[in-house]
């Protein structure tokens, strides 16, 4: 027999980093700059002869363009959160515009190659005159974009209003125990008052309190015993639980013992939480001003010693420079694109919080919905007929990362 669920039919579907919609005017007013430079550089040239100035001017439509396609995903994005036409969501355009802006500076870094090697053997004259106050200029737009855009790409977002367990507790300080044909629910109780554990019996028999107690095994191997008294409808322990409240815990009942982690809250690999299309926009223009940092060197030095390779020099080694962060763009948004396990560790995890008690993962899928979201698939195959998918979804609910999370249970005969 199985069960399956992926929680209320109210879920929400919304996937989108924290700081979206900050990130979103952060693009297009970085596109607003680019745009007005690349119109002035271009009209400057035509007006004052300046083919230097002209080339500049054409060259920054392309950092214009990919910060377009950036800003546009940021839009649309928000604007389809909630279109159910997207079955996970819209988080993913983001990677996807971050993929294509990596593509696009793959192909920039291909031709300022070809370009810088064409002139090592085939050097042209340099008007040191109008190239180097438009390298300057370049670099202080370079500078000013990645200040705009500065403070948009490591903000992370862990939840988006699910509910994993019962009002007015702790998610991730409930644990759920099958004992003697009872359902029993075990919890650390600080509302109001110091924290003590709480013990009630969902469904089954009553449970005398001198028939349980509660140990804990701390980290350190520090071991406490913790006596229960009847509070009515639930047992309590009569001392309190100290902090932090990171620890095994064994639950003795009628005899028998029952191990239980209480643990810290566990989040995904910093890479899950990156918004990899703020990223590309960065990368643009922090590969632009690199490449005007070593374009001025270059023609300063090529002005000063006469060294005209200089020039080319600096356009390969910048070239290689931007290669390289546009092959990790590539690397990373694919990955995502194609659903890899975003964080192996992560899935390791899960897997071992739901086998410690002696049940099996029959099946695990891990991927990422979008900046700080992550999907996850757990089919269980257990033993034990009290276990329900709300138990398990109670042994995972410390993983705050996962905002969408389906749970099948097999119930072996």
């Amino acid at each position: 027999m199985s069960e399956t669920d992926t929680s209320s039919p109210h879920h929400s579907h919304v996937f989108l980093g924290r700081g979206h919609e900050r990130s979103e005017r952060r693009a297009w007013a970085v596109i607003v700059l680019c745009g007005t430079m690349m119109i002035a550089e271009i009209i400057g040239g035509l007006m004052f002869g300046s083919i230097a100035l002209v080339a500049d001017g054409m060259h920054m439509s392309t950092h214009a363009g990919a910060l377009l396609l950036a800003a546009l995903a940021y839009t649309y994005a928000r604007k389809h959160a909630e279109n159910p036409i997207f079955t996970f969501g819209t988080g993913k355009f983001g990677d996807l515009a971050g993929f294509t802006s990596a593509i696009i500076l793959a192909m920039i870094a291909l031709l300022i190659g070809y370009e810088s090697v064409s002139r090592l053997f085939e050097p042209v004259p340099i008007h040191f005159r109008e190239a180097i106050p438009i390298a300057v200029l370049g670099l202080v737009v370079n500078i000013a974009s990645a200040w705009l855009l500065g403070g948009g790409e490591h903000h992370h977002g862990h939840s988006h209003g699910h509910s994993h367990g019962h009002e007015g507790h702790h998610d991730e300080e409930v644990r759920y125990i099958a004992a003697n044909e009872r359902m029993l629910r075990l919890e650390v109780f600080e509302d109001g008052v110091p924290p003590r554990f709480r013990l009630h019996v969902e469904s089954g028999p009553d449970l005398p309190a001198q028939s349980v107690s509660i140990e804990t095994v701390r980290p350190d191997g520090i071991r406490q015993r913790f006596a229960m008294a009847s509070q009515g409808r639930y047992l309590e322990s009569s001392d309190e639980i100290p902090e932090p409240h990171e620890f095994s815990v064994d639950v003795s009942i009628e005899g028998q013992t029952y191990p239980i982690a209480f643990e810290e809250h566990d989040h995904a690999h910093d890479s899950a939480h990156r918004d990899n299309n703020m990223r590309a926009a960065v990368v643009h223009v922090v590969a632009d001003a690199a490449v005007s940092v070593l374009v001025i060197v270059g023609l300063l030095l090529a002005r000063a010693f006469g060294w005209l390779w200089m020039d080319p020099l600096a356009g390969i080694i910048g070239a290689f420079v931007i290669a390289s962060w546009a092959l990790g763009l590539i690397r990373d948004t694919g990955g995502i694109l194609l659903d890899m396990n975003p964080d192996r560790n992560m899935a390791e995890k899960l897997r071992q919080t739901i086998e410690c008690e002696g049940d099996k993962v029959a099946d695990l899928h891990l991927w990422r919905l979008g900046p700080g979201h992550l999907g996850a698939v757990v089919s269980v195959s257990t033993e034990d007929e009290w276990r329900r998918e709300a138990y398990y979804r109670d042994r995972l609910a410390r993983f705050r990362s996962i905002s969408h999370l389906t749970i099948e249970v097999l119930h072996k005969q």
